[in-house]
């Protein structure tokens, strides 16, 4: 992987605290968003959904 702002080749994977859940389901615990973030300028190149069962 190279991030298209800097060209780095040296990334970090991170999550926050506030889970992603179905609009149909409020009251769902939802999924985990995993961030791929360069390390060289910060720069978030994907963010993914840790289990999208969660969200049906």
């Amino acid at each position: 992987m190279i991030c298209k702002e800097c060209n780095g080749t040296e990334f970090i994977k991170a999550t926050d605290f506030i889970n992603l859940r179905p609009l149909h389901k409020r009251m769902a615990v939802g999924t985990e968003k995993i961030y791929t973030i360069c390390a060289t300028c910060s720069e978030v190149v994907s963010i993914k959904v840790r289990d999208t069962e969660k969200l049906k």
